[in-house]
């Protein structure tokens, strides 16, 4: 059986396990249910059952919808829905239930990772040539997003995707199928635990975009950093020119947009993305979020069973 914790007095947590009015009233937040190991390889029928742990706890199939934001179903079995901390408690306390989480707010980082992975700038005589400039590979990319356009993305010399491919190019603000080419070979979003934690986003501000663009260069730094073409004369402003390229300058870049230039990635849209990376079938899957440690341990054992 799960545990969740808590921190409300016992006497207020009885009265509203008592009451389903209160239920109603409690304040509701983002919860992440984890329900561990997928028991059928038919996502339409863990749909259902995610669907009708809701229903049971919220009264009727109509909460359960309104209350459901993603159903993870290809890696893992849970789902991520809008409850209150009692809901959440009812939820923890059903046995298919192993684990129930709030949803966090991560931060993005970069660090100087080809020096961690002690990877020589030369690609002549180091892992990169022996790992054929990722050849053959899929990088799935979490993070703000790319910015198409760039020279780091052009499909020059790259060969069709393979056939196990499953992703899709999904379209949206300034962001349509024509934006995916050779390179890019899949774009999705993810914005419904954002939105459930600070409201609609509209991007009629100029500040986003509701589409796999970019806005603010994070993630079309790291895509490049990880899959970027090879692009001559680069500089900054006339210094220190050169040959800039990726790790893997060979592969294919799959963009899995789930941070928002207005502040931070939800980690349910990460989780739906992890579980969608899974389904399309990348074969690396690349984030630089800082995580919180219940969803580090949780992503560890997702990893495991994306592998078996």
């Amino acid at each position: 059986m799960a545990s969740f914790p808590s921190s409300w007095p016992c006497g207020v947590v009885l009265a509203l396990l008592c009451s389903l009015f209160l239920l109603g009233l409690a304040s509701s937040n983002v919860y992440i249910v984890y329900m561990g190991e997928r028991h059928t390889d038919e996502p339409n029928l863990l749909e259902d059952s995610h669907h009708q742990i809701l229903s049971d706890i919220l009264g009727s199939k109509e909460s359960a919808k309104e209350s459901i934001l993603y159903s993870y179903k290809h890696g893992f079995s849970g789902f991520a829905a809008v409850l209150s901390q009692s809901q959440a408690k009812l939820i923890a306390d059903v046995p298919e239930v192993v684990h129930v989480v709030p949803n966090r707010i991560l931060n993005l980082h970069t660090t100087r990772s080809w020096d961690f992975l002690q990877v020589k700038p030369q690609i002549v005589d180091g892992i990169l040539s022996e790992g054929h400039s990722g050849l053959g590979t899929i990088i799935g990319v979490m993070d703000t997003g790319i910015w198409p356009e760039s020279e780091s993305f052009k499909d020059d010399g790259m060969g069709k995707f393979p056939s196990r491919w499953k992703g899709i190019c999904q379209e949206g603000n300034r962001f349509n199928r024509s934006h995916c080419n050779r390179k890019i070979i899949g774009a999705r979003w993810y914005i419904k635990g954002y939105e459930a934690e600070f409201g609609k986003l509209s991007p009629s501000d100029g500040i986003e975009f509701l589409s796999p663009r970019d806005a603010v260069g994070h993630g079309t730094h790291t895509s490049s950093t990880a899959s970027g073409a090879e692009v001559k004369n680069a500089n900054f402003r006339g210094l220190a020119q050169g040959i800039a390229r990726g790790g893997a300058p060979s592969s294919w870049l799959a963009i899995y947009k789930v941070c928002w230039a207005t502040g931070g990635c939800s980690s349910a849209d990460l989780l739906a993305a992890f579980d969608d990376a899974i389904f399309d079938g990348v074969d690396i899957i690349f984030w630089a979020h800082h995580l919180h440690f219940q969803l580090t341990l949780m992503m560890r054992w997702l990893l495991v069973l994306s592998t078996l």
